[in-house]
């Protein structure tokens, strides 16, 4: 399974960043082949859209779940259709790592 989660850098110790759409990066980690790929994220300074637009780059790569601090509301909907799961993690000085770990156990 392929996990999205949103970053504040491009290294396993860089924080979760809180917001998905507008993050710096995105981790996608396989669980299976524990694999881990650095996306920066394209759509961070975009005027508007820049979660649906996340979603579709996302999609693209076969993400089942995406954690991140929060989700704005365009998005959720999308998602759902797309039967991808939210994970949200509010309020948190986590680290990629740290996630990863929690995903392994």
């Amino acid at each position: 399974m392929k996990v999205a989660i949103t970053s504040t850098g491009n290294l396993p110790g860089s924080l979760i960043d809180p917001r998905f759409g507008r993050c710096a990066w995105f981790i996608i980690y396989d669980t299976e082949s524990k694999s881990t790929e650095f996306i920066p994220n394209p759509y961070k300074d975009s005027d508007e859209d820049a979660g649906p637009d996340s979603i579709k780059l996302l999609e693209s790569r076969n993400i089942s779940k995406i954690i991140s601090g929060e989700f704005g509301y365009k998005v959720k909907p999308v998602l759902d259709k797309l039967k991808i799961q939210m994970i949200v993690i509010k309020y948190s000085n986590r680290k990629i790592f740290e996630i990863i770990d929690l995903l392994n156990h």
